[in-house]
């Protein structure tokens, strides 16, 4: 199949669509009382990283660096371009990556979460379509990737379509339910307050045949940024635990995170 519409384009146009749906929405700021419900590692987690008293985030574009990715288990690492954008009234994620395999054949894929559905859409030259996953296992991997990143957007947390269950001092339970799905995972967190990974059970792992089976998936946090007074996750580990040992596949740096852009102005570019 052929479609001559870059994966780029593609990117901008629904980023750009979703900013302006955002752009009136009320912002306000972060206040004890949004927090008291939560779990207590959950609200130390706010005030470690001092988001009490800063404007709640409506949505955020983030900037990646050092990003690598393996196909499979032995496979080299491949180094990739990588754009995101994440809003909450929603849970919406839009990601676009690229890369020249062998330096010389154009690769893209969008990877996309928005009103419940997933999709994953892969080209070679910017022509050819070579996947292009959808159904209910996409749905709910990309709703728990949301879920994975609710202490990245920290607004996520206080949003009426995740719960949240207390375990002890320092982990605790999500739950995102959104348009009937249901998917859920674990925070950890570390003595000083910082979150320093999330495992779920909720995330489907492509197999070769094409099939789809739920793996142990986890978000490992390696290190903390800070922008404005606030910190967040940055170098960040993606990892399939599967029976045969853990496959690490993807890991990149968080350097910029940029909330509530499109005030006053549109994404043109990458």
């Amino acid at each position: 199949m052929t479609n001559y519409r870059s994966l780029k384009n593609v990117y901008l146009s629904e980023t750009k669509t979703d900013m302006e749906r955002c752009s009136n929405l009320p912002i306000g700021t972060f206040t004890e009382k949004d927090i008291e419900t939560l779990p207590f590692p959950v609200q130390r987690y706010f005030k470690h990283c001092n988001y009490i008293g800063k404007k709640k985030m409506i949505n955020a574009k983030l900037e990646l660096d050092n990003v690598l990715f393996k196909r499979a288990l032995n496979s080299k690492w491949m180094k990739l371009d990588c754009y995101q954008y994440n809003s909450v009234s929603e849970p919406t994620r839009f990601v676009y990556l690229k890369n020249n395999i062998l330096g010389i054949f154009p690769f893209e894929a969008r990877d996309k979460c928005q009103g419940g559905r997933g999709n994953m859409l892969i080209k070679l030259l910017k022509l050819f379509t070579v996947a292009d996953a959808k159904g209910i296992e996409m749905d709910k991997s990309a709703l728990v990737t949301v879920l994975s990143e609710t202490l990245i957007i920290p607004n996520y947390a206080v949003q009426t379509y995740i719960k949240w269950d207390a375990i002890d001092d320092n982990s605790a339970k999500a739950t995102l339910t959104f348009n009937d799905i249901q998917v859920s995972g674990t925070f950890r967190f570390n003595g000083k307050g910082e979150m320093i990974s999330f495992y779920t059970g909720d995330r489907y792992f492509a197999e070769k045949n094409g099939t789809f089976k739920k793996i142990l998936w986890s978000i490992v946090v390696d290190a903390y940024g800070e922008k404005d007074g606030v910190k967040f996750p940055s170098k960040i580990k993606a990892i399939w635990h599967l029976k045969d040992g853990d496959f690490e596949y993807f890991k990149g740096e968080i350097t910029n995170i940029e909330y509530n852009p499109g005030r006053g102005k549109l994404l043109d570019s990458v």
